[in-house]
């Protein structure tokens, strides 16, 4: 590895540790400013707070990193050029290709790291502020029961329960109708049932003290006839979508899952005839955004590179405005994506995409 190598990634890496260390820094004060209120009115002890944080920590981590590389290129390249070493580096014959080399290694290994830690570490770090957030300042759903579910089990059948416990894998007060699939209007079948029991030995459920009743659409019967009426004391249900690890994580945030069981629970959902664009808008965007961090380097340097009469507030203001314009890119692609108007996938990569084509041009007009 070359002396000027080992120097620019030297920089580099002090600027991104001092950059991450920074915002992090900033985005907790921030964060414990917003929720002071409720740390207060929960009466949460220190170190709750404490643990808090820790959890809350690797989720400011992964979303701050993008940042600190976008500022570290900004910063290192343009303290480069405004004290004319660029020139000299490029009269020593290394092209701005050449320069610009390792800082993408760093950015290419950084945005595999990240990868990884998106998507399996930190969604179970994010579980557990979460829960903590349940149970100690009363946000999101209460654990252990649900109330008043209503699923599509499949695109001809809407299964509903009054509660669900989790700890016995049982609902109370169920209710499943079966459509015809040829005219979803028209209710074929319906099972209203006091209680109904995951079985985990036979993989499916058992329905309890219930009524049955079926629906014939045939105008040449009798009216009288079209609805047959029975009583059950127990009944099997196979091949159903819904299990108890599906109630359960149907009330997850996409951020508590998993890549792969982020995957299944789309794929499920989609089985049950649901509307996935905007989980797979979701999905997509955990893959693409940790490679941002690579993005952000080929869009810097090049921009960077050229002299400017500015200092670090300046480059500081930009890698800020930068970040804006970045986010908001973001959030309308997304907003695009889940109303289905552009593809799940190009929603989650087209901040992305625009981030390179703009890194590109500046590249072809910059003297290398």
């Amino acid at each position: 590895m070359r002396r000027l190598d080992r120097y620019v990634i030297r920089q580099f890496l002090k600027s991104f540790l001092f950059a991450i260390l920074a915002f992090s820094l900033i985005f907790i004060i921030v964060d414990m400013i917003e929720n002071l209120d409720d740390f207060i009115d929960q009466n949460v002890g220190p170190h709750l707070i404490g643990l808090y944080y820790v959890y809350f920590l690797p989720r400011i981590f992964s979303l701050m990193v993008p940042v600190a590389m976008l500022l570290s290129a900004l910063f290192v390249v343009g303290r480069l050029s405004n004290n004319n070493e660029m020139t000299i580096i490029k009269c020593a014959g290394v092209s701005l290709y050449r320069f610009m080399l390792p800082l993408l290694g760093i950015g290419l290994v950084v945005s595999l790291l990240m990868l990884g830690f998106d998507g399996w570490l930190v969604p179970r770090i994010n579980a557990a502020r979460i829960n903590l957030e349940r149970e100690h300042l009363k946000k999101h759903r209460a654990i252990g029961t649900r109330y008043n579910l209503f699923f599509q089990e499949t695109d001809s059948r809407i299964l509903t329960m009054e509660y669900f416990d989790e700890e016995t894998g049982s609902g109370r007060r169920v209710k499943l109708q079966r459509f015809d699939k040829a005219d979803p209007t028209v209710m074929l079948e319906r099972l209203d049932a006091e209680r109904m029991v995951w079985n985990e030995q036979n993989n499916n459920w058992m329905m309890y003290d219930g009524l049955r009743r079926r629906f014939i659409s045939d105008s040449t019967v009798a009216v009288q006839q079209r609805e047959q009426v029975g009583t059950f004391d127990s009944l099997a249900m196979d091949a159903m979508v819904v299990t108890p690890e599906v109630i359960i994580r149907m009330q997850q945030k996409p951020e508590e899952m998993e890549l792969g069981d982020f995957r299944d629970y789309i794929e499920r959902q989609r089985l049950a005839g649901s509307d996935i664009a905007r989980l797979l808008v979701d999905y997509h965007g955990k893959i693409a955004f940790p490679f941002a961090s690579l993005i952000v380097v080929f869009f810097g340097v090049p921009f960077a590179s050229v002299k400017r009469r500015s200092g670090l507030a300046v480059q500081f203001g930009i890698s800020i405005l930068l970040l804006f314009i970045y986010l908001v890119s973001q959030k309308l692609s997304q907003i695009f994506g889940y109303n289905g108007n552009i593809h799940p996938l190009i929603a989650a990569w087209m901040p992305n995409l625009l981030f390179l084509l703009a890194g590109s041009i500046i590249m072809s007009r910059v003297q290398k």
